[in-house]
């Protein structure tokens, strides 16, 4: 044989080991992607406590108008009290730091992708008027592999039609699903990666699209890795009260300062058509 088809043959050989390899690999996460689906959420059901109300209604003024969509975190699935859904920690905690009562909307759907946002916004009427609305959203866009470009498209669609209305609009962005230890390797790694991808571009985005944008992986992120048992709820997913009460507190500066009642955390992108609010200049503390 000669030295070039020896070469050649060396070649398509080395090709096919590495074709072989690839698609063992893609077969092996098959099968992890479905173990994981098959033992994450399950206890929980599909359905989040409702926790919509006027929260803090004896204090005084008009009740500012909280609405919350996405997914199930945004829905608060995992909290064992109406009290400790992610809504109604963010509806409290604005209630205080405004000195009004809010009233929490919820149009979050546990399952939901960003293609889901279109139809939960269309739970509006046209006389809703939200003062500010938390979109959380990404965690199946990565679990159902939809592609970033088509997931942050929807992001923006939603971001579009909250800002239509006059709503401020925060952003929390896809969390660090390397969280997740029930997932085994090297699916874990690679969930990883594509949710820091995807809310890098989640971020980016919103901030265009003129959203405020909290990044929960470097947020809350080290306290789900670092006290798994205590952040995440019995189905080792979903946030627990103490998730959810974390995830709250890393939301709610934005919140409250899309609002003009104080100023946003180191956590927060400021969306780049305008300027930081400061408490004496917000949209709705002016009012």
């Amino acid at each position: 044989m000669s030295p070039t088809r020896t070469v050649a043959v060396a070649a398509l050989a080395a090709i096919g080991a590495a074709a072989a390899t690839l698609a063992a690999a893609r077969v092996a996460l098959k099968r992890q992607a479905a173990h994981a689906r098959r033992v994450i959420g399950k206890p929980l059901g599909e359905d989040a406590l409702e926790a919509d109300r006027v929260w803090r209604r004896r204090l005084e003024g008009k009740p500012l108008e909280l609405l919350v969509l996405g997914d199930s975190i945004a829905a608060g699935l995992g909290a064992t009290r109406r009290k400790e859904t992610l809504g109604a920690r963010i509806a409290k905690g604005l209630a205080k730091k405004a000195s009004r009562p809010v009233r929490l909307r919820t149009v979050a759907v546990v399952g939901s992708e960003s293609s889901a946002l279109s139809d939960q916004l269309d739970e509006l009427s046209d006389d809703d008027e939200p003062d500010v609305a938390v979109i959380v959203v990404g965690g199946n866009d990565i679990t159902h592999r939809v592609p970033v470009g088509v997931s942050v498209a929807h992001l923006v669609d939603a971001i579009g039609r909250l800002r239509a209305r006059g709503a401020e609009v925060v952003v929390g962005t896809c969390p660090d699903l390397g969280a997740l230890r029930p997932v085994p390797q090297p699916l874990r790694s690679l969930g990883s990666r594509m949710s820091r991808q995807l809310a890098e571009a989640q971020a980016e985005a919103a901030v265009a699209a003129g959203a405020y944008a909290v990044s929960l992986r470097h947020a809350v992120g080290p306290f789900f890795i670092s006290q798994p048992d205590e952040m995440f709820s019995l189905d080792r997913f979903h946030p627990s009260a103490l998730g959810y009460r974390r995830t709250a507190e890393a939301l709610l500066p934005a919140v409250a300062g899309a609002l003009g009642f104080g100023r946003t955390s180191a956590a927060t992108r400021h969306p780049l058509d305008r300027g930081r609010g400061t408490a004496d200049e917000g949209p709705v503390a002016s009012r």
